[in-house]
């Protein structure tokens, strides 16, 4: 049974969103919602979620929801989602949002040269999750540094400091309450 806080995985059917479910699934006491625009595509990943808990001898439980319904009464919002898909789940929704929103996406282009930073117009990925959020909503740009597939590794290890940005103080301590010491220590950077 968790005690923790609430987190909703938005876009927790990708490379991120599988990655930090796993983790946070395992390593924490947190209870763990994957949201999609799908119902039966979330449930269907936090099946295969759990039978790789299961396989690491972890027996516990995943939800599943449509992205609203999982971000309703989350203590954390994570937008596990491309940049270019952002701002409209923000949108989506942004009625349903009560605590920290965060976000992991960066600005980055492929072509056949390889990646490429490419921030939107108002300067970073994070600056346009708060644009998109409801006014005064307390967004955490984190993560960045995590490889996509990488945290889905459950027996690879990941960097033991993860650079973030927060305007708001209570945000980013909630944040680092979220994955510290379980992900890195996770010095946030404003």
């Amino acid at each position: 049974d968790r005690t923790g806080m609430q987190v909703a995985l938005l876009g927790g059917t990708g490379d991120i969103g599988e990655g930090l479910a796993l983790r946070l699934a395992r390593d924490t006491d947190h209870e763990v919602v994957v949201g999609s625009r799908e119902t039966e595509k979330a449930a269907d990943a936090a099946a295969a979620y759990e039978a790789t808990l299961a396989d690491h001898g972890i027996e516990t439980t995943v939800g599943a929801a449509e992205n609203p319904e999982a971000a309703a009464g989350a203590d954390i919002v994570v937008l596990a989602v491309p940049a270019y898909h952002l701002a409209d789940t923000v949108e989506a929704v942004a009625d349903d949002l009560s605590g920290v929103l965060v976000s992991p996406a960066v600005g980055l282009q492929g072509d056949e040269a390889g990646l490429h930073y490419n921030p939107p117009g108002v300067g970073s990925v994070t600056a346009l999750a708060a644009q998109a959020a409801p006014d005064g909503f307390p967004v955490v740009g984190a993560y960045h540094n995590l490889a996509a597939g990488r945290p889905g590794d459950l027996d690879a290890s990941l960097p033991r400091d993860a650079p973030g940005r927060a305007a708001d103080a209570d945000a980013q301590t909630t944040v680092v309450a979220l994955t510290h010491p379980q992900l890195g220590s996770f010095g946030l950077v404003l």
